[in-house]
């Protein structure tokens, strides 16, 4: 391992993180250095691209400090009995990697993660120790994204948050009953003790900066966590429930969903091929369903299969739901509350903003709402308008054929 040069460091490390999906640079305090001092920018237009909430794009070095790891987790490809390439950076070569690769312009941020060598603690130092460099030594004031170990002492995972704009600790598995089959040496209740901990840190210092301006930040992105979906039994029913619960308790920013990916010299008890990458897909439609159109995980999870709690792969879970709910609907977008608004198919929020808005005024008709959704062919067997009535469609037995998706042949030599 002493032999690698650091190009070789970073081909290993970089290429080892790409497992890691619960990577966004959103949320944070605005920084810059326009001022002639420091340097970095968390506010600059975009190694992994992550999206802020206004739609720039934000770069990272994304790597690992290192892919050696004390612990043999099942699913994990740098697990301790895995046969792998190994490679370890030291804190220093984290933060020049970080500034090099920011005075060329190809980043604007830095997400870092670990296997942990010697001990919990001793990685999490080193964690840290790159993080104080960069903000006290070299005054950067770029993006900072820790992972954090929840076995470390509360202390380092505390000094994490005063670094970082944003922590995240990974629950790994949906279910408990799955950590403690495929990850024994992980215990869940020091995970959701390590998450609750950095959630009454985060809710302190936003009292303590309302009171005080010179008070230090802490994780002002606030943390996330990341769960991997198709390793063991858990149906997408369990998923939703257990993510609804991570919001609700530990009021995370983001529940992020990794298909599994076979690994080289897997385990037996892992399962031989991974999941449809739809399914991750799915889940992050319900996830957004919970965010932002106000479903509860009880709704969500109601538009699963309910022999199998498996979403359907073929449409998404707000259609899905429609349409085993089909006495919700019609609904008369001139008189429904918003919630109903929300549970249309082929509305978003905007579209139901611009509904509420506009209604206050005048009656809508369909081409009103063809305005401002992208399909109203989609719409029409869902909603009421001025104009518009859908006797017919109502009436229909099943829905599914004309609303749903249409499959398209893709062509190898398109131009």
């Amino acid at each position: 391992m002493a032999q690698l040069d650091t190009r070789e460091k970073l081909a290993i490390l970089a290429d080892a993180a790409k497992y890691d999906a619960s990577c966004a640079s959103s949320g944070t305090a605005k920084r810059n250095s326009a001022d002639g001092k420091g340097i970095g920018s968390t506010e600059g237009m975009g190694i992994c691209h992550a999206y802020a909430p206004d739609g720039r794009c934000i770069s990272l070095l994304k790597i690992l400090l290192t892919n050696s790891c004390i612990f043999d987790c099942h699913y994990c490809i740098n697990r301790k009995s895995s046969n792998v390439r190994r490679a370890r950076f030291t804190a220093t070569e984290v933060v020049n990697l970080t500034l090099s690769f920011y005075r060329r312009n190809y980043i604007e941020g830095l997400f870092l993660s670990s296997g942990i060598i010697g001990s919990s603690n001793y990685t999490m130092e080193q964690m840290v120790e790159v993080a104080r460099s960069l903000r006290e030594d070299h005054h950067f004031r770029g993006y900072i994204h820790l992972k954090t170990i929840p076995d470390a002492d509360p202390e380092l995972v505390h000094q994490a948050g005063l670094y970082a704009d944003r922590i995240s600790i990974n629950v790994e598995l949906p279910t408990v009953g799955g950590l403690k089959r495929l990850a024994p040496e992980k215990d869940a209740a020091r995970i959701e003790g390590a998450m609750a901990a950095n959630t009454d840190a985060i809710v302190d210092n936003k009292d303590a900066v309302k009171r005080y301006k010179s008070a230090p930040r802490f994780a002002p992105a606030g943390q996330s966590t990341q769960m991997i979906v198709g390793a063991d039994a858990a149906t997408d029913g369990d998923i939703v429930r257990r993510a609804s619960s991570l919001y609700d308790r530990f009021a995370l920013r983001r529940v992020y969903y990794s298909a599994f990916s076979p690994i080289p010299d897997a385990s037996d008890v892992l399962p031989l091929q991974r999941p449809p990458l739809m399914r991750e897909h799915r889940l992050y439609q319900s996830d957004w369903l919970m965010r932002f159109y106000e479903f509860s995980a009880q709704e969500v999870v109601a538009a699963a299969d309910d022999a199998t709690g498996m979403l359907p792969l073929d449409i998404d879970p707000k259609l899905a739901w429609a349409l085993k709910f089909r006495d919700r609907f019609p609904v008369d977008v001139n008189r429904a509350p918003r919630e109903m608004l929300l549970r249309i198919p082929g509305l978003g929020v905007k579209a139901v903003n611009g509904i509420l808005a506009t209604r206050r005024w005048r009656k809508l008709r369909l081409e009103d709402v063809a305005r401002l959704t992208v399909s109203i062919a989609r719409l029409r067997p869902f909603i009421v308008a001025e104009d518009w009535r859908p006797v017919v469609l109502s009436d229909q037995a099943d829905l599914k054929p004309l609303v749903a998706p249409k499959k398209e042949q893709l062509e190898l030599f398109a131009a």
